[in-house]
């Protein structure tokens, strides 16, 4: 990827979801969710975006209350009979544990992403969390894209290894956390992970490691870019912030158009602002009233929490 031209639409594939989320400080019931859906979010603020995913009768007209006036195509949500993916977590008093109650996947199970014609020649793509299978179809319908992004867990890491390094083999940009980092690496040492896990083939591996920040390979053999996060007096629902983070930093990279190490870290403090936002309040709730003047003024506090004069 190179040049400075921007790289718009993105191709978002993932799953939108109805969670019911409860923490110290409240419970929500079939609000929305899904790694598709807070990715295609955060990306909106800053291009395009074209999402796939699929929904039951029971969404209803949730997605064009929450879609509506963003710049997210929905022409590749499908709807079919069934019930939407479900998902209900509660967390512990410092959000830092979570318990999955339960899963129901619903229509999401038989999910078999078709990309619509209109949609295979996006420049950016980014495969969410789903099946490795199901990201490898979706590479193959695509027509040489510029850029392509890709999420994983440990779930898939243990389940279908094979497929997973299939995927990895096709991939520009591994976004993932420190616990899955170490898993995929069988590295305790996270440099030394991402290190082994660029050896599979993507030239970026982005970890996210919550309240402690983002540690990123850059383009050049050996090289890092790290970043905290922003600390905040109030973090009320983590649920979603790694897919938030995920559109941000992809979004901004299409935006610009480049991947040059200047572009890259900007990509991180975007993502990691956007993130910080999401974390307010349950779900989706603070980034759906996010405006880009909000978004601009935490950046320069990103900005300015790592910045230092070395005189």
């Amino acid at each position: 990827m190179s040049g400075s031209s921007p790289l718009s639409p993105i191709l978002a594939v993932g799953s939108v979801a109805l969670d019911t989320i409860k923490n110290p400080f409240g419970e929500v019931s079939r609000v929305v969710g899904g790694s598709a859906t807070y990715f295609s979010v955060a990306a909106a603020f800053f291009t395009d975006v074209r999402l796939v995913a699929v929904v039951g009768e029971d969404f209803a007209d949730r997605g064009a209350e929450l879609f509506e006036g963003r710049r997210i195509d929905l022409a590749g949500l499908q709807t079919v009979p069934g019930e939407t993916f479900r998902w209900k977590g509660e967390y512990g008093f410092d959000l830092n544990t979570r318990e999955t109650i339960y899963t129901k996947l619903n229509v999401f199970e038989q999910f078999e992403p078709t990309i619509p014609d209109a949609y295979r020649t996006s420049p950016v793509v980014f495969l969410g969390n789903i099946h490795p299978r199901l990201q490898l179809e979706v590479l193959d319908q695509v027509e040489k894209p510029h850029l392509v992004a890709a999420d994983t867990m440990n779930y898939w890491i243990e389940g279908a290894p094979e497929e997973l390094r299939e995927v990895l083999k096709r991939v520009d940009i591994l976004i993932i956390n420190d616990a899955e980092a170490r898993e995929l690496s069988g590295e305790a040492n996270l440099v030394k992970a991402a290190c082994v896990i660029r050896a599979m083939g993507p030239s970026t591996v982005v970890v996210k490691k919550g309240e402690h920040g983002v540690l990123m390979t850059r383009p050049c053999e050996g090289e890092f870019f790290a970043a905290p996060a922003m600390p905040l007096e109030q973090v009320f629902d983590p649920t979603g912030a790694g897919d938030t983070f995920a559109g941000g930093f992809v979004g901004s990279l299409a935006a610009c158009g480049e991947m040059s190490d200047a572009a890259m870290a900007r990509a991180i403090i975007y993502g990691s602002t956007i993130a910080s936002f999401a974390v307010e309040e349950f779900s989706l709730d603070r980034l759906l009233r996010l405006t880009q003047e909000d978004i601009k003024e935490r950046f320069g506090l990103f900005r300015r929490l790592t910045y230092f004069d070395e005189g």
